[in-house]
């Protein structure tokens, strides 16, 4: 799986709350909670995302609250990916859940700026700069992670599964 996005990059330790304020916990629908991702700490996402970017982030990222709504915004507004240095535990187990895909690779943040190109490939972890000319490499996903990000997350996969489509 090959994603290639311009990127967006956000400091250390940014919330979940950050990512979907509180005020909008009571909506549901993908499509309305991107339209509040990332507001309150940048206001301009949503002019700039375009389908495929990909966020950039530093230590801690998804930490807070474990609602399910921040990688699910995040998703819908059409990021392809994130990478950072370390995630939030339950923001990462959401997010595999509902088959957004997060790396962890320190060399990438710090060789990587905001608009710059990224190119991921999930089943080798490479991640390339094409803006720099750089290639990092992170972790892979194992196998069956790929199968779910592949299905479109969790509940997709079980639901192939079970009826015979994988």
């Amino acid at each position: 799986m090959k994603l290639k996005g311009k990127v967006h990059k956000y400091g250390a330790n940014v919330d979940t709350d950050a990512i979907i304020p509180a005020r909008y916990l009571s909506l549901s629908e993908p499509g309305e909670l991107a339209q509040h991702c990332m507001e309150d700490i940048d206001s301009e996402f949503l002019d700039k995302v375009k389908p495929g970017d990909i966020i950039v982030a530093d230590t801690n990222f998804g930490c807070g609250s474990s609602r399910e709504h921040a990688p699910l915004a995040i998703k819908a507004a059409g990021i392809s990916c994130v990478i950072a240095k370390s995630f939030a535990r339950i923001f990462f187990r959401n997010a595999i859940n509902i088959g957004l895909p997060l790396l962890e690779c320190i060399e990438a943040v710090d060789s990587t700026e905001a608009s710059d190109i990224l190119e991921v490939e999930l089943t080798t972890g490479e991640i390339r700069n094409i803006t720099r000319g750089k290639t990092f490499v992170a972790k892979p996903y194992p196998d069956f992670m790929m199968e779910i990000m592949n299905a479109g997350g969790l509940v997709e996969y079980t639901t192939k599964k079970i009826t015979g489509g994988l």
